[in-house]
């Protein structure tokens, strides 16, 4: 396993949409490895692929219950609503109160390319959709809640 260089504000990469994952191999189990090793390292709760510079829908996620590895995961069901502090690996030392659903059930992929689902509520439901959102190129600074209405949930392109 390897530490791999974080990707921080200001780059592109950050804002643009990620591509599926189609091979399921060795090279995508060892940046899952990777990844999960430079989260932990980073004291992070999570960390999507474009944040180490990869352009493709998968993440890491450990809330305190154990890793999580989605690949090509899609929220299905949401309920409820939080709003919450935030931060993110990608933007050291910023903070923003987010909107987020309280639940939320995901549908993805496991490391060798078997369906799982994953539930979570509270604090998991909040990192599934930031990881999540960082795959479509949106950043937890998009849905601050005192974004202006006409930058809520929008992209800078």
């Amino acid at each position: 396993m390897a530490i791999r260089t974080i990707v921080t504000d200001g780059d592109e990469i950050l804002r643009k949409v990620c591509r599926p994952v189609v091979d399921f191999d060795a090279r995508l189990r060892q940046t899952l490895d990777d990844m999960a090793e430079t989260m932990r390292n980073a004291e992070g709760v999570g960390l999507a692929a474009p944040q180490i510079g990869i352009l493709r829908r998968f993440c890491v996620i450990d809330v305190g219950d154990g890793l999580i590895e989605l690949v090509n995961p899609v929220i299905t069901e949401q309920k409820g609503r939080q709003e919450e502090q935030e931060g993110c690996l990608s933007f050291p030392g910023v903070w923003a109160v987010v909107k987020r659903p309280h639940w939320v059930k995901v549908e993805a992929f496991d490391r060798n390319g078997d369906p799982i689902t994953v539930t979570g509520e509270g604090l998991l439901a909040r990192a599934l959709c930031h990881e999540i959102d960082h795959l479509d190129g949106v950043v937890f600074l998009d849905r601050r809640v005192d974004a202006p209405d006409d930058a809520k949930g929008r992209r800078r392109r």
